[in-house]
């Protein structure tokens, strides 16, 4: 069974817009915020090899390769301030991040 280019991108989409509907739709936890902008960085690379491969150019895997790079270390990045926020505050609640002004 051969799957045409249009099957991948449908998955694609689908994992874009579920990454989308969890940052509309859940406004106070954060951790769910960051997973979703994951999983939409994941539909992007998605994308990326998904035309790498059709139209045989190898620039979209590079590209796919800097953006998990950068989607590491905004993982952990986040996380790391997430903790900090943390361990001053006693909660991660979405509504007193506009404290953190500097």
């Amino acid at each position: 069974m051969v799957l045409s280019i249009t099957n991948y991108l449908a998955v694609a989409s689908v994992l874009f817009l579920i990454g989308l509907s969890g940052i509309i739709l859940n406004r106070k936890n954060i951790i769910v915020m960051l997973m979703s902008v994951e999983l939409m960085l994941l539909a992007v690379n998605l994308n990326f090899i998904i035309y790498s491969v059709y139209l045989d150019d190898i620039m979209g895997q590079v590209f796919a390769l800097l953006i998990l790079t950068v989607a590491a270390a905004e993982a952990a990045i986040g996380l790391a301030i997430l903790v900090v926020y943390y361990r001053v505050r006693g909660s991660i609640s979405v509504e007193n991040i506009h404290l953190l002004r500097g």
